[in-house]
């Protein structure tokens, strides 16, 4: 029964979709726009169509060079990437609030991926 169950266990594992996609939010401590970002978007973030599509990760900036193949290096937190397989594709730079992040990540996603916003 155990090797059954064991069994049905790493079928469900290795049939769960692998992210192709993903947003990397680069941060540090003490930065007051990470804060901002984790206030007014992070617990919605995962219930987009857009945190469906590439799903957050964050990074501290100290780590980001290990982590993922960067265009150019990061300097400023918060930057949101939009990563690829570990690459990056497209980054955001700041975090102006809501009404400039989410028209700018759509925008991202939708040149640099295979995006298509589902409620339009």
């Amino acid at each position: 029964m155990i090797r059954i169950l064991t069994a049905l266990s790493l079928t469900a594992l290795t049939a769960l979709p692998a992210w192709a996609v993903e947003l990397v939010m680069v941060e540090q401590p003490g930065c007051v726009y990470c804060e901002r970002w984790n206030e007014e978007i992070a617990p919605a973030y995962p219930k987009t169509v857009e945190g469906a599509f590439a799903p957050l990760r964050r990074v501290d900036i100290s780590d980001v060079r290990d982590e993922i193949d960067t265009a150019r290096a990061v300097v400023f937190t918060p930057t949101f990437l939009v990563v690829e397989e570990g690459a990056e594709l497209g980054r955001l730079e700041g975090y102006p609030g809501p009404e400039f992040f989410w028209p700018l990540l759509d925008r991202l996603l939708t040149d640099m991926t295979d995006y298509k916003d589902k409620t339009e």
